[in-house]
């Protein structure tokens, strides 16, 4: 497989994505309702910089375009969970620098140009369609996220977050299937399966109010 130096990064980012979920799956677990730990956006941070390297590499719009859109989302939830002021230089400069290098590269020093990703023999167009309106989907849960934990002052991950994660995952899922992306179908995969738990956790957790019956 000669794009395996390629698809080793594609699995890198996602290896560092099925990390998050697992340590929030943990503490889940261990908590009996939802967790937003600190490890979880910024191990959101180092995989969205690899996953848009790669889409770049396989010239892939929705990847490209869903980790551009959220970037900022978890470089905020970190502020929210007041971390961000605790990290590391070499952790501050590398997520802080790496929207300013990729821009700069691409403008400066890429061949690939945004008109390349739209042409008929690098992706049929029903196909960018879908894996646009997957990417959407799945991006709006950080948006929702993002409004939801501003709204509560606070970083956390309620179920809307979930629901819309496993309808834009199954979309992703199925649009890896035909572009044939081995990435794409094991992260959504796995993440699936991850995010139904979440689901069904909170709902235990938040069990709905009894009606009372009225004489």
């Amino acid at each position: 497989m000669e794009n395996w130096p390629i698809y080793a990064i594609g699995f890198l980012a996602q290896l560092l994505f099925s990390a998050r979920l697992i340590s929030q799956w943990f503490l889940s677990e261990k908590a009996k309702k939802i967790e937003t730990p600190v490890l979880f956006w910024k191990l959101s941070l180092l995989g969205a910089i690899l996953l848009f390297l790669y889409g770049y590499l396989r010239e892939d719009l929705a990847i490209m375009l869903g980790q551009f859109l959220i970037y900022g989302i978890y470089w905020r939830n970190l502020k929210l969970q007041e971390e961000w002021k605790n990290r590391k230089l070499i952790f501050k400069t590398l997520v802080v620098s790496f929207p300013i290098g990729i821009a700069a590269y691409i403008i400066f020093l890429g061949s690939l140009t945004w008109s390349d990703l739209f042409k008929p023999e690098n992706i049929s167009g029903w196909l960018i369609g879908l894996g646009v309106l997957g990417q959407i989907i799945y991006t709006s849960r950080f948006f929702y996220q993002w409004y939801y934990s501003e709204k509560a002052s606070e970083s956390s991950l309620p179920i809307g977050f979930w629901v819309l994660s496993l309808i834009g995952s199954s979309i992703l899922f199925t649009y890896g299937i035909f572009r044939d992306d081995p990435v794409l179908i094991a992260a959504h995969f796995f993440g699936g399966l991850i995010y139904i738990r979440n689901i069904y956790l909170d709902k235990k957790s938040n069990p709905k109010p009894e009606k009372k019956l009225e004489y």
